[in-house]
């Protein structure tokens, strides 16, 4: 049966789905810096008020890991018209939802509320930004919490440590090579002038963008805006370091124990560019098409065909300043880590040897274009893409025309891609064992 015509369809339909979905802006700046970026959908009676800092775990003193992170937690905490404990409770009495998240480049607070409602989510967030409170009753409380998610997310979950050991050793002078939770050794000795200081340098508004997107009226917003926003003054201007990594010429092989695990597993790690890079695109498709889920040509060769483990798994990251492809998998029974290794590293070679077939070129450009459309299928995903778009990448308008770039890369270029980048001279090979083990 030829399914070129099907995939022609398929893809032509999306295509259409997509299109029909521009995502209209408005972008401005206020006098103190902060960037405003509104995007008015009358469609359902909700809003999404949302600020994102243009500060994450790569802006940290390697002394004093964790601040980015704990910032995310601490500024919760109260402000000097919202009482310690008040701010979730005002947030659900007032039908809405709000959390926060942290990266090793940004960090981001954002409520969904009722559209009436607005006014609040931009009074919560220039609280946030004008009056915090940081003193030592805040920070004890959060240290605590911080402790019980590293228990939880790092020390005692099975793999838990797999990212924090791969990025030791695939960066060596960036700040990538430390994790967002950071050291609570660093946290428990920080002084509250330090924490001040952190707060003073990086949450002003020079330094962030606020999205507010929903059915809003843009008018009446931009006036709500340079109300709250407004009068808050501007910080200094933020000096950031630039840090190089010398490239990776021989394999780095390492090893670590982890007691929380039965089964030991090979991660494999490549150093990839920047976010805004075309190879990064090019390298989300790699990923894609090697080891991104069930379908995957790894996946399908080890898992169901070979029957030679458990589970294929892939971190493809892309960050401001370098990315990362971590493929690995977990061995059935008596095969080795290396016959693992083996059968991964004969599948990234075919990558390297001849263009993929046009049917999974197809596939894939259908899948990339579906998570294209879904990601801005709702108001809150949509808030989120145009501060990241805007902060991140230095182009808001990347919302609808992202996908361009995905259309354009070939067949070849994804064969030259991968030969630059998925070398075994160019990795880091990390085996994580059992406690127990001494040796694979």
């Amino acid at each position: 049966m030829n399914l070129k015509p099907l995939y022609a369809i398929l893809t032509f339909l999306t295509m259409s789905a997509m299109n029909a979905q521009e995502v209209p802006y408005e972008e401005y700046d206020l006098d103190n810096g902060l960037h405003v970026i509104l995007h008015q959908d009358n469609k359902a009676p909700v809003v999404t008020t949302s600020v994102m800092y243009h500060v994450g775990a790569k802006d940290e003193n390697p002394e004093k890991t964790g601040f980015a992170h704990f910032f995310e937690h601490l500024l919760f905490e109260g402000t000097k018209n919202i009482e310690r404990g008040e701010w979730f409770k005002i947030v659900s009495s007032n039908g809405g939802q709000n959390n926060a998240n942290t990266t090793q480049d940004r960090t981001y607070y954002y409520e969904v509320f009722p559209s009436n409602n607005l006014e609040l989510g931009l009074w919560l967030e220039s609280e946030r930004l004008m009056h915090p409170i940081i003193n030592k009753i805040g920070v004890d409380t959060q240290s605590e919490v911080v402790q019980e998610e590293r228990r939880m997310r790092y020390d005692n979950a099975p793999y838990g440590r797999w990212r924090e050991q791969m990025f030791i050793s695939l960066f060596k002078k960036h700040p990538y090579r430390w994790q967002t939770i950071g050291s609570l050794e660093h946290l428990a000795s920080a002084s509250l002038d330090d924490f001040k200081e952190f707060n003073k340098k990086y949450y002003v508004p020079n330094n962030a963008v606020l999205v507010v997107a929903g059915d809003i009226d843009i008018d009446t917003t931009k006036k709500m805006i340079m109300d709250y926003f407004g009068p808050i003054p501007k910080g200094e201007d933020i000096q950031r370091s630039t840090f190089i990594e010398d490239p990776i010429t021989s394999t780095i092989k390492t090893k670590y124990h982890d007691s929380n695990i039965q089964i030991p597993a090979i991660l494999m790690g490549y150093r990839t560019p920047a976010q805004t890079e075309r190879d990064a695109y090019v390298l989300d498709m790699i990923s894609t098409y090697l080891s991104d889920g069930k379908s995957s040509k790894l996946y399908k060769k080890l898992v169901d065909e070979k029957k030679k483990a458990l589970q294929v798994f892939a971190f493809n990251g892309s960050q401001e300043d370098y990315g990362a492809y971590v493929v690995g998998a977990l061995p059935v029974g008596e095969t080795s880590l290396n016959d693992i290794k083996t059968e991964i590293d004969a599948e990234i070679v075919k990558l390297q040897s001849e263009p993929i077939t046009e049917k999974d070129y197809q596939k894939l450009q259908n899948k990339f274009e579906n998570l294209f459309v879904n990601s801005n299928s709702s108001v809150s995903g949509i808030a989120n893409s145009l501060a990241r778009y805007y902060m991140l990448y230095d182009d808001t308008s990347l919302i609808n025309n992202e996908i361009d770039i995905y259309r354009t890369i070939t067949r070849e270029e994804i064969t030259v891609v991968a030969n630059k980048y998925l070398k075994p001279s160019q990795r880091v090979e990390l085996e994580y064992l059992p406690q127990e083990a001494t040796e694979n």
